[in-house]
């Protein structure tokens, strides 16, 4: 079940991020102004979305379904950051480092 937060005329997905979230994050990790979807902008933002989960998990214990695609985002996130260590070794330090990973 997804919560739904009503914001003027936008409806918010409680588990999805926000215009503004989204386009904050992209600012922040993107290579240049026109880029979108980095592998540096894409693991940011799943990275994002993981960390907003939390809170939905701690409030529902038992919601298999929600943890499934959980796992499903941390695999991505993963095999993200195992293409962008094979071709840019550099890059993936600097965002396992801005975005506290252990790793």
């Amino acid at each position: 079940m997804t919560h739904t937060i009503q914001v003027g005329t936008e409806v918010l997905h409680a588990m999805a991020l926000s215009t503004e979230q989204k386009s904050g994050v992209v600012a922040q990790y993107r290579r240049d102004p026109k880029d979108t979807g980095s592998p540096e902008v894409q693991i940011a933002l799943l990275s994002e979305r993981i960390n907003g989960l939390g809170g939905h998990f701690t409030a529902h214990k038992r919601d298999h379904s929600s943890r499934r695609g959980l796992v499903k985002l941390v695999n991505q996130r993963r095999k993200l950051l195992d293409y962008l260590k094979s071709t840019n070794a550099a890059k993936y330090q600097e965002v396992v480092e801005r975005l506290g990973l252990r790793r």
